[in-house]
């Protein structure tokens, strides 16, 4: 009986951090016994050379003792230590003077070994999470490997190729390729870890499901420019959609006295949900409400999302504004509570990036009832269709437009009624994936995937 093996590493180690991807990877993993009518979906991590199957994928606030997150930290630096370790192995002179290599590895371990007593002896008090939320595991041939989460470090990439040897079926979950086709949004390193990681799953997994139908197609054309077109054609493509439930609200925690004060003032606000960074494309939303400004207009603009990378100048824009804590507001450490609260009574989301490859603050205010304003972009179209409305993204007055007549006669400009869009949440998403997957790998009685998608638009 083919078992899908949902791999979820990143997420059990570092199960505080809550970007686009970890929200994806905790909900799937939530929602896998709903599918257990139809095939057996076992969440999995690689640590310390093996499988582990994983009983509970982030701790409870009992298991978050001091000691508990000392050990996550150190685990953390671990990692992190051995990766740079590999990287200046593998370059010269280390890979032509075999004693310089090795006295290279006996120094590493002497400078690790404090990291390496803290870890044995928080193992033996019994602190470690494989022992508290996870046990072995062996994977059998016809088994399915479902690399769900961003595990792209080449750490992992031998115990991969082992398990395909032993019959195990690789499937690759695609994001998006914006690493590889706009690599100057991030810095140089990641996407070249991207990179060499996109340059082994081509060559290793049987199987892809994109986040999108965009993404999915993307992929078809970026494999068929690599490897031809006929090898191209060798592993299947499916899609699935992504969610919208926030699942890390806690009731006992009240969102900050800073929001609440910004939304009980009767100007509307207009919600930017993203990590701060350059792809994101903030410098635009400030170039449209500050035409609004000139022009005496009262709305607002609050940007949700941490910082990222490389976006130094544009923080020190928002932070010097003029506007800056007026008419213009920036969290970067919002939790899931908080941003419900600015989802409910906001005017409008506005999204202007430059690429994505699903757009997950879209659903997340949609299916709220709050409408959407976004960059003119194909995946944007997929998800939000005629119910969204879309900006010229060389063309800041065009955003600055769509606000002016929505504030002017309340009716949002888009040519659907918001409500008759609908969207799935996260048990129809891991649904989707399922089905995608044992549609092509499982018996031909497996159910085929069903579409959902907004009202009307297959």
């Amino acid at each position: 009986m083919t078992r899908l093996l949902i791999e979820c590493t990143n997420v059990f180690r570092n199960p505080r951090v809550n970007s686009g991807i970890q929200r994806v990877v905790r909900n799937i993993v939530r929602h896998l016994g709903s599918t257990a009518d139809t095939v057996e979906c076992i969440p999995v991590i690689f640590a310390r050379g093996r499988l582990y199957r994983v009983t509970k994928l982030t701790p409870d606030p009992a298991d978050e003792a001091l000691l508990a997150r000392a050990y996550e930290l150190l685990e953390r630096l671990n990692g992190a230590f051995w990766r740079a370790h590999g990287r200046y192995e593998n370059h010269w002179p280390m890979t032509r003077v075999h004693n310089l290599r090795r006295a290279f590895y006996v120094v590493s371990r002497v400078l690790n070994l404090p990291i390496a007593l803290g870890l044995r002896s928080l193992r033996l008090l019994g602190f470690d999470p494989l022992l508290l939320r996870a046990e072995p595991f062996e994977a059998h041939a016809g088994d399915q490997l479902v690399l769900l989460d961003s595990s792209w470090h080449e750490a992992h990439f031998g115990q991969i190729e082992q398990l395909k040897r032993q019959g195990v079926g690789i499937v690759a979950v695609l994001y998006d390729l914006i690493p590889l086709t706009r690599p100057e949004f991030f810095d140089t390193r990641l996407s070249a870890v991207f990179s060499a990681w996109f340059d082994w799953v081509i060559h290793t997994a049987d199987g892809y499901m994109a986040i999108s139908r965009s993404v999915r197609d993307q992929l078809k054309h970026e494999l068929a420019t690599r490897l031809g077109t006929v090898a191209a054609e060798k592993p299947w493509y499916g899609y699935f959609h992504l969610g919208s439930e926030l699942d890390l609200i806690r009731a006992e925690l009240a969102p900050p006295a800073e929001l609440t004060r910004l939304f009980n003032a009767e100007q509307p606000v207009y919600l930017a949900v993203s990590t701060v960074e350059p792809r994101k494309n903030h410098s635009y939303l400030l170039d449209a409400f500050e035409l609004l400004w000139a022009q005496q207009s009262p709305v607002r603009l609050c940007i949700i999302g941490r910082v990222g990378w490389k976006c130094e100048a544009l923080i020190k824009r928002i932070e010097g504004h003029p506007e800056f804590g007026r008419r213009l507001f920036m969290f970067n450490q919002l939790d899931d509570g908080g941003l419900e609260y600015a989802y409910a009574r906001a005017k409008a989301l506005v999204f202007s990036s430059h690429d994505e490859g699903f757009g997950l603050p879209l659903v997340e205010a949609m299916q709220r009832g709050l409408p959407a304003m976004g960059s003119d972009i194909p995946v944007f179209h997929e998800v939000g269709g005629e119910y969204m409305a879309y900006f010229d993204l060389q063309a800041p007055q065009t955003l600055a437009d769509l606000v002016t007549r929505f504030e002017q006669s309340g009716e949002f400009p888009a040519a659907g009624q918001l409500t008759d869009w609908q969207w799935i949440g996260w048990g129809g998403a891991c649904r989707q994936l399922v089905d995608g997957i044992m549609a092509e790998v499982g018996p031909q009685e497996a159910p085929q995937r069903q579409e959902y998608t907004h009202a009307g638009r297959p």
